[in-house]
């Protein structure tokens, strides 16, 4: 049996309480909505929050409250590819920036390299930064620029989970130092933005099928969403989608667990391929966390015979960065970017991997041209 790339952990909790939400009639933005920021900020501890339809329009508010039209926004080439119709429907100008080749978000450096290249006469309303992959990047040193950050942690959610009885793995360090040896972190230290986006579209960390949470960390930046409260049903989360997120929150954990030892095993199979090619995993070189999202591998050539072999073995693969700014040919002077769009590949790793399905994934790692 084909094994898909990417499949939603919905289990039968998520399915009984989007049935009970239908039964009771209460499938538009109401209570539900609001036990679910109620839910979210117990795990978070969040100031406040809006639950939104989509993640396109957290993005837009958020940028809308601190940005004006013709202000420059700095952002990946690996952002998702709505941003920048985000951008253009409130007149900003992208300001697009390169990474390095072992982690997959910007850094401060990069961020001041792109700002020192723009044109005098454009001010930097927003910086922009997406958890590529999960990965995260050193948001403090980045808010030290001083200017207003927006962080996407869509695909990072969780990161500051401690793992249960994890013991110590120097394989697992070699391949990935942002793993999980850090004592228990909390959130409210980890997170700088003046606004977070927590998408919660089908293919982030937690889904509800679609929409999203925009959230203020502090009171002052609280207050900025506040104005927002009494916003049309049109762009408010359905309840629907709302039940199915709660029951995602509260098995968060679990869930994030199980990505955990499936990316080790898959960790060990990168090894062995990396002894003998020069296909490589993301590296972090600082010690940021990380939730394995996704597995990703580098590959030092191009992705066809790759893709044909994993046809072979019925194991769906797909190119990680496809659906970002860089991928979409959207952009292309970010050579850096440009270069990992044609050679990532992205790997099965969710939560409802059968185990024998985890063991396939991991031969076929291990013995990849």
């Amino acid at each position: 049996m084909k094994i898909e790339v990417y499949s939603p952990t919905i289990r039968r909790k998520e399915m009984d309480a989007v049935l009970t939400a239908m039964v009771e009639d209460r499938i538009g933005p109401g209570d539900r909505s609001r036990l679910l920021i109620q839910t979210a900020k117990e795990q978070i501890g969040f100031d406040y929050a809006l639950t939104l339809r989509s993640s396109a329009v957290a993005l837009y508010l958020a940028l809308k409250i601190i940005t004006k039209p013709g202000h420059a926004v700095v952002l990946s080439a690996l952002s998702p590819r709505y941003y920048l119709q985000v951008l253009q429907d409130l007149q900003l100008y992208p300001l697009y920036c390169d990474i390095s080749y072992d982690f997959p978000c910007m850094s401060r450096d990069s961020i001041e390299n792109t700002i020192s290249k723009k044109p005098a006469d454009i001010g930097i309303g927003a910086i922009v930064l997406h958890h590529t992959l999960g990965f995260v990047p050193d948001c403090a040193a980045i808010a030290e620029l001083g200017i207003p950050v927006i962080e996407d942690i869509s695909q990072s959610y969780g990161f500051w989970i401690k793992p249960a009885n994890k013991k110590n793995n120097e394989e697992h360090l070699e391949i990935n130092k942002s793993s999980s040896q850090s004592p228990a972190l909390n959130p409210q230290s980890l997170l700088h933005g003046v606004f977070c986006i927590l998408g919660l579209e089908e293919r982030d960390m937690l889904t509800s099928g679609g929409g999203a949470i925009l959230f203020a960390m502090n009171r002052k930046d609280g207050s900025a969403l506040r104005n927002y409260t009494g916003i049309a049903n049109e762009y408010c989360l359905p309840d629907i989608n709302a039940a199915l997120a709660i029951v995602q929150f509260k098995e968060i954990h679990r869930n994030i667990e199980r990505r955990r030892d499936i990316a080790e095993i898959y960790i060990k199979a990168a090894l062995s391929l990396a002894a003998r090619t020069r296909h490589k995993c993301f590296v972090s070189i600082n010690d940021n966390e990380y939730c394995n999202y996704s597995f990703a591998l580098v590959f030092e050539t191009g992705l066809k015979e790759v893709a044909a072999y994993a046809k072979k073995k019925e194991i769906e693969i797909e190119n990680a960065f496809e659906n970002t700014i860089a991928g979409a040919d959207l952009y292309s002077d970010c050579p850096v970017c440009s270069s990992l769009v044609l050679r990532t590949v992205n790997f099965p790793l969710y939560p409802r991997l059968k185990s024998a399905d985890v063991e396939r994934i991991s031969r076929l790692i291990m013995t990849l041209p």
